[in-house]
């Protein structure tokens, strides 16, 4: 089950043109459409042609020909109704393996469309420039070396920044309750995505957080692990809550530090072909675990969830998982595009198929009153975090 996906995602795609006339079409079908008949039959393509046309004359603006092809192809795989398969252009593509890869060079920063224009920070990396620098989450990026960017996309300023030729960049930020911009220098260089984050919560107590699964998860919770071992930790708690998944090898690489000998999970395709990933047991976790999940916890996150929870080495604290049950696989095109498309299901080890229904926690916890956002609570105000801490038996 190498190179799989398991990620919550939306595929979002608008069905556009290509001009393929009628009398020409047999010898277009064999190039483009050498397998399935969607496409291929003359009424769809005339259609298509017409659609073209009427774009030609009426609309407003000129047209982008290469953004309708990329609009064609995002619309075909829009078509199957699967939140999850989805067409990627070559640059989309490009930033999904920055994140399955869990490194790309930059400055350690996740932006977020401002709305007063611009880009605002969310997240920093820890050890990254950005954070050496000064930066601060809720930063918003307002010129990228004296450019303004108010009215770009995110990911156009974000590839300002890492595409820039220069060791650094100058990034005008608006701080909040600051009446004026400030500038502030950061180098660009490589940056390893923190997916771990860890603590001791008390004198025998490790708290693990893991924030998705990529290339780089299962070594970064290796060390933090140890790490917390050699502080003294008898008792542990994994946060995957808002975790959305990741890749299948990254769970089951932290799953094999954890797990007794056996399955972790097994996929069966449309054939009913099975495979399986399983653990030797030779690391099988020896203290009491609990593992906090809600209702953004998906896919690998919810393969973690549910061997813990089959085995019964821990307990499942928080509120039911998201259910996505289901595997993609990314097929790479030669034009540097891709496509990702859902080709099975997966199932806990005890067997059980969670998709659109989720992982039901061993423990329901909510969090107190009207708050939402557990990542601004301290500890002691984070309930469901609370409610695992008693289960483990700290009070």
């Amino acid at each position: 089950m190498k190179n799989k996906e398991f990620k919550k995602g939306i595929a979002i795609g608008v069905a556009a043109t290509l001009v393929v006339t009628g009398a020409v079409f047999t010898s277009y079908q064999k190039v483009l459409f050498p397998k399935g008949n969607a496409l291929s039959d003359v009424k769809t393509v005339q259609k298509l042609n017409y659609l073209e046309e009427l774009i030609d004359e009426e609309y407003l603006d000129e047209k982008d020909e290469s953004s309708l092809r990329e609009g064609l192809y995002a619309g075909l795989l829009a078509g199957l109704k699967d939140p999850y398969s989805t067409y990627y252009t070559a640059e989309q593509y490009k930033e999904l393996n920055t994140s399955n890869e869990g490194s790309y060079v930059g400055i350690g920063a996740v932006l977020q469309k401002d709305d007063t224009g611009g880009a605002k920070i969310i997240q920093l990396y820890e050890g990254g420039s950005g954070e050496q620098a000064g930066l601060k989450k809720k930063d918003v990026i307002k010129a990228v070396d004296g450019a303004d960017v108010t009215d770009k996309e995110t990911s156009d300023i974000a590839s300002m920044v890492r595409d820039s030729e220069k060791a650094s960049v100058t990034l005008t930020i608006q701080r909040e309750n600051e009446e004026k911009p400030r500038d502030v220098k950061v180098e660009i260089r490589d940056v390893e995505i923190q997916t771990v984050s860890h603590e001791m919560l008390s004198e025998d107590t490790g708290y693990i957080r893991i924030s998705e699964f990529s290339e780089v998860t299962s070594e970064q919770y290796k060390k933090a692990f140890a790490d917390l071992k050699d502080q003294g930790m008898k008792k542990l708690v994994v946060d995957l809550r808002d975790n959305p998944g990741g890749l299948l090898t990254a769970v089951c690489g932290v799953l094999r530090q954890i797990l007794p000998e056996g399955l972790i999970v097994y996929t069966e395709d449309k054939n009913g072909k099975r495979e399986e990933e399983t653990c030797d047991g030779k690391n099988e976790l020896d203290m009491p675990l609990a593992v906090l999940v809600n209702g953004n916890s998906a896919s690998a996150s919810e393969i973690f969830a549910g061997a813990v929870k089959d085995y019964g080495i821990g307990t499942i604290v928080g509120t039911t998982t998201y259910g996505k049950g289901v595997v993609q696989t990314i097929q790479p095109l030669t034009d540097g595009s891709a496509v990702k498309i859902t080709i099975a299901k997966y199932f806990t080890p005890k067997g059980n198929d969670i998709n659109k229904k989720g992982i039901t926690p061993d423990v329901e916890a909510e969090l107190s009153g009207d708050i939402t956002d557990w990542t601004e609570l301290t500890h002691k105000e984070d309930a469901q975090l609370q409610t695992a801490l008693k289960e483990i038996g700290q009070s």
